[in-house]
């Protein structure tokens, strides 16, 4: 007997992919088709066949291992290959004695040799899919010019008790693709058009063997497609127990990224299609399985997630007359926004006084002229200016987080919230550009966008595009507060009553107003230090307004 080298096929990628799983061992019985490998890309699982018949003498690869086209996987014992030169002799001796069966057999012989040069152009079709009404395509796992290796996930169908499925019944080129996802498709329909190489050699290897046992090794793709087509979809359940014992796992791009969305380890979910593939309907049913422990563990299912215990439910009536009433629109969105940002992000609020006394002198004595300009002169002006020129010293101030949460966005323009109080609810409204605006037009803005705020007139532009939020309760009271982040800002400064303290100037204790200024941060983008110098920077502002100028 002779050894052959296997090699890696051509499967439709030049990088390398990784070994999940090896099907055969040293000294297994092979035949064509038989399953050697599993490998897995960023875009689906394949399983890799074996080209010829034999005896596997070596693996030369193992499990997590990165392979490309031409890597060598096995070394194989042909079948029959220490017979051959017997075998020839045979044929000549009695092509030297004119029977008619050797007239016969040379024809055989030949369309056995020239097969693998055929090239066949198959078409797919949807197999029995248990159901006569149309299911809707949730995924479609190939494009055209992949190659494709039988069993291969072609489409994913979705009704409305399970997901499924569909493998290609050929190892092939997929040349062409009928279907896209959103489609609905019945038993029958036509998926797409496979190149596929080598089918009439496969036929013609397989009629040798029919008397061999075969119960354990899969149909030829082109003695029985449809199949071979619908054998996952059959009887799911019988998937042996601990398919995913070894850390790898069997899913489509689809099933991952939402595994990734819940949180869930693929490794302890048991697939039910072939070979251990994980399918949505397993992920579905893992999640419900650890949500019905967990109420069983706990008495009940944590609200809002997180593992965080609800608050209990009482009945108030025992204790006197209640009435119950809904959430105003405006405060059921503040509360779901202020709870999200109080859940995800880590706050700290850092806290100063900024000596105000020039500053308010300076506001009344130019509160006519300001009313000459169309402008009505409040604190909330001179504050909207003092932080535009902080975000502008400080950027790390100006940012948001990406998605991931391991980038930054820095922000280039500088739009500034405050916070009006309705009588719906709390309402953020946005001053677009508040660094290039004059005191006298923050204050026109900021006076046009809180009287829409109360009449209901605020468009959605009014409210969008903060990069930093003021929220001042100075006109009602208190020395100092916590105020939320306005998330996905990264900063909130919360302003409370100015009120006269006695401050020494280094030589005597004199009156002073002073304002508390409280300013909520995300320690995520924001450290300690920088905090303490942009409050101590506003605070500078605030205190001398000639500097507002330089």
């Amino acid at each position: 007997m002779s050894n052959e080298t296997i090699k890696l096929p051509d499967i439709g990628s030049s990088d390398e992919v990784e070994v999940i799983e090896i099907s055969v061992q040293v000294g297994d019985s092979i035949e064509v088709e038989t399953t050697l490998i599993v490998l897995e890309s960023d875009k689906a699982s394949m399983d890799i066949p074996s080209p010829v018949a034999g005896v596997v003498t070596k693996v030369l690869i193992n499990e997590g291992d990165k392979v490309k086209e031409g890597s060598p996987i096995f070394e194989v014992e042909l079948e029959g290959a220490a017979t051959s030169e017997t075998e020839e002799a045979k044929e000549t001796e009695v092509a030297a004695e004119p029977e008619p069966v050797i007239a016969a057999a040379e024809p055989e012989s030949s369309s056995v040799e020239e097969a693998p040069a055929s090239v066949g152009r198959q078409e797919v079709r949807v197999p029995d899919i248990g159901s006569s009404e149309a299911v809707e395509i949730v995924e479609v796992s190939v494009s055209v010019g992949d190659q494709l290796a039988v069993e291969d996930g072609l489409i994913t169908l979705e009704t409305d008790k399970a997901s499924m499925d569909v493998p290609s019944p050929y190892a092939g080129k997929l040349v062409e693709l009928s279907v896209k996802e959103g489609d609905k498709v019945a038993e029958g329909d036509l998926i797409g058009y496979i190149e596929v190489v080598g089918a009439v050699a496969l036929q013609a290897e397989a009629q040798p063997q029919s008397s061999a046992p075969a119960a354990s090794q899969p149909a030829t793709p082109a003695a029985a497609p449809a199949a071979s087509a619908s054998a996952p979809l059959a009887s799911q359940p019988e998937v042996a127990s601990g398919a995913v014992t070894t850390g790898k796992v069997h899913a489509g791009p689809a099933v991952r990224l939402l595994a990734r969305e819940l949180g869930v380890d693929l490794t302890q979910v048991v697939g039910s299609a072939r070979k251990g593939r994980i399918v949505k309907e397993d992920l579905q049913n893992f999640v419900k399985q650890v949500m019905q422990q967990t109420k069983a563990t706990s008495g009940t299912v944590a609200a809002g997630g997180a593992g965080i215990p609800p608050i209990p439910q009482q009945d108030f009536s025992q204790f006197g007359k209640v009435e119950e009433k809904p959430m105003g629109r405006l405060l059921k969105a503040g509360a779901v926004n202020l709870h999200r940002s109080w859940l995800n992000v880590p706050h700290v609020t850092q806290f100063d006084e900024a000596d105000i006394t020039d500053l308010e002198a300076f506001r009344k004595s130019m509160k006519a002229e300001a009313e000459k300009q169309g402008a009505r002169l409040t604190p909330l002006p001179f504050m909207i200016k003092a932080c535009a020129l902080a975000l502008k010293a400080f950027p790390q101030f100006n940012v948001s987080l990406g998605g991931a949460g391991d980038t930054l966005i820095w922000k280039e323009y500088v739009n500034i919230g405050f916070a009006v109080d309705t009588p719906d609810g709390l309402l953020v409204v946005v001053v677009k550009d508040a660094d290039k605006k004059s005191v006298y037009e923050l204050a026109r803005e900021s006076s046009e966008l809180a009287a829409k705020a109360q009449n209901k007139q605020l468009k959605g532009d009014d409210m969008k595009g903060g990069c930093f939020t003021i929220s001042s309760l100075g006109s009602i009271g208190g020395t100092a507060f916590t105020p939320i982040v306005n998330a996905p800002e990264v900063a909130i400064l919360g302003v409370s009553k100015a009120s006269m303290k006695p401050v020494w100037d280094g030589k005597a204790f004199l009156p002073r107003l002073m304002l508390p200024l409280s300013l909520s941060y995300d320690h995520r983008a924001i450290n300690g230090a920088d905090a303490a110098r942009f409050t101590a920077y506003l605070a500078q502002q605030l205190s001398d307004i000639r500097k507002m100028l330089l």
